[in-house]
């Protein structure tokens, strides 16, 4: 079974936020890179690029497919996750401590449409 985290929100295409402050940390769940199986490449997002919720900001390649990843939240890019750039097979140690993107957060009410830990269980059991 894929390890989720409480307190964290997460979207239907398997993206996940931290949200501190005003900034939300994103990433891929837990059962995301269990499905992509190694991951062999990390296509990142612009510092500054604006992004809005269901957007696609960049995509990553597993031995296995590719798959675009979708921001579940809008806001502005301040920092992307560059040691990724070096090692992505960081997301299949650890997806939840090795975020992809930070964005500054334009719109904190759309969390309100993300899943919880319990919800999102529920989604991958499906």
């Amino acid at each position: 079974m894929a390890k989720v985290i409480e307190g964290l929100y997460y979207s239907e295409s398997h993206e996940y936020v931290r949200v501190e402050g005003n900034i939300g940390y994103v990433g891929i769940t837990d059962y995301a890179q269990q499905a992509l199986g190694n991951i062999v490449y990390v296509d990142l997002p612009e510092v500054d690029d604006e992004i809005e919720a269901g957007d696609d900001f960049g995509a990553v390649e597993s031995v296995k497919a590719a798959s675009d990843l979708e921001s579940p939240v809008s806001g502005t890019v301040v920092e992307v996750n560059e040691e990724l750039e070096d090692t992505p097979e960081k997301i299949n140690e650890d997806a939840f401590e090795t975020w992809i993107m930070k964005l500054e957060l334009s719109d904190k009410s759309e969390l309100e449409s993300l899943m919880d830990a319990k919800a999102y269980e529920e989604f991958c059991k499906k």
